[in-house]
């Protein structure tokens, strides 16, 4: 019989963090689904694959436009919350982590989305390999992440804990722009569009909150 391993750091931290997360205070999520749902409509509306779901704070959105949907996520306790959410009945939940090949057929996607979650993963080129390898020809790949000069500010993704009110950090890597884009590059994507986004009303002075990147597979 096979076991499953025991969560890493990260998974654990957001088992945790499962309790809350759609109720504290949080505008780097809130900013990172208007940037989702503000994307080309077509883009979502094949056979899609999202990375990194968490308690399905976009998952809902993705379903009522997808022809399908399988969402991955390392913490088990964030896909329950995930599954409770309306509107998710035919998607497939899937208990993952990320690091590892995901379970996805080849060339079996249209689209790859992957929302606030590689700052939690040190090797780029694995993430966007294997997005390569799932993606159709002509498949797009959609990137939301913190900015990475709001990392350089020491800013990461972080929470409050429920039962102690401790303020908790979940490991976090740097990633320079560069990082996507060399790893992007390197595993055959096309870069269609960069968006720096700031909060709404924010002036350009300020750092952006998120890096969004829309690619497309070759």
């Amino acid at each position: 019989m096979t076991t499953r391993p025991p969560p890493d750091e990260v998974a654990t931290a957001y088992d945790v963090w499962s309790e809350v997360y759609d109720t504290q205070a949080n505008a780097t999520r809130d900013l990172d689904a208007t940037i989702l749902q503000s994307q080309e409509p077509s883009l979502f509306r094949g056979d899609v694959l999202e990375i990194g779901c968490g308690t399905g704070k976009n998952t809902g959105w993705l379903a009522s436009r997808a022809h399908s949907l399988l969402a991955l996520d390392a913490s088990e306790k964030m896909l329950n919350r995930a599954r409770e959410r309306p509107g998710v009945q035919h998607v497939q939940f899937v208990l993952h982590d990320l690091r590892e090949r995901w379970p996805a057929a080849e060339a079996s996607r249209d689209t790859v989305t992957c929302n606030l979650v590689l700052e939690h993963i040190e090797d780029l080129s694995f993430v966007f390999s294997e997005a390569r390898r799932v993606l159709r020809p002509g498949g797009a790949l959609f990137v939301c992440e913190l900015h990475p000069f709001r990392q350089l500010q020491g800013k990461q993704a972080h929470f409050v804990d429920p039962d102690t009110g401790a303020l908790q950090n979940v490991r976090s890597h740097l990633h320079d722009v560069s990082e996507y884009l060399n790893a992007a590059a390197d595993a055959g994507f096309v870069l269609v569009r960069a968006r720096d986004c700031r909060d709404a009303g924010a002036p350009r002075s300020d750092v952006p909150r998120l890096l969004a990147l829309l690619w497309r597979r070759d």
